[in-house]
């Protein structure tokens, strides 16, 4: 499996240099889930830092990323130790583009891109939601909760979403660590800094 190869699902994994060491939640602190999931539901704008790890049969590798998300825009930079191997996620409603150092591709959807560049897609769309908590609107999934109402895992799609930590970030209780599997796949991405936007 190419380096690229390994990128290319990352990238597709989050679309979506920590700064600040990780904070461990306290559910003792934290409020009944539906207490917030009404002010969750419409946080579409965010800036989050932290690290992803990406496992599959053949190889594992982990990166660095920043992430820049509202309604309209996504911009995802994902980078090796010191900025090594810096790589760029651009979207937009009507165009998506990856820029490396081995060049620039661009597609209409991040799942298109993955089909031209791979030749088979992830459920991009739904990351956005799931890296909130939250299952994709489109799609039938199934939830379970902990005893305060908070997702611990969700189905979806063919992938199993599991959430073991939250943060507080700006008057909400956000996902800090999660983990995307499906066959063959495993992502892990800790949230070191979440920064939701007005």
């Amino acid at each position: 499996m190419t380096r690229r190869f390994v990128l290319l699902i990352a990238l597709a994994l989050l679309a979506g240099c920590a700064t600040r060491g990780p904070v461990t939640s306290d559910s003792a602190e934290r409020g009944p889930w539906q207490d917030q999931v009404t002010r969750v539901q419409a946080l579409t704008s965010w800036t989050l830092a932290g690290k992803v790890g990406l496992k599959t049969a053949d190889e594992s590798t982990s990166a660095n990323l920043d992430w820049r998300h509202t309604p309209n825009y996504y911009r995802l930079l994902i980078s090796g130790p010191f900025g090594a191997g810096r790589s760029t996620l651009e979207g937009t409603a009507e165009k998506v583009t990856l820029t490396t150092g081995e060049g620039r591709v661009s597609a209409v959807s991040a799942e298109a891109l993955l089909d031209q560049q791979l030749g088979w897609s992830l459920p991009v769309s739904s990351l956005d939601h799931w890296i909130r908590g939250l299952p994709a609107p489109s799609d039938a999934f199934e939830r379970e909760t902990d005893a305060l109402g908070y997702p611990s895992q969700i189905r979806q799609d063919g992938w199993t979403i599991d959430y073991s930590d939250w943060m507080p970030a700006d008057g909400l209780w956000l996902p800090r660590k999660l983990k995307m599997q499906r066959p063959g796949i495993e992502a892990i991405l800790i949230i070191n800094d979440w920064q939701p936007e007005a």
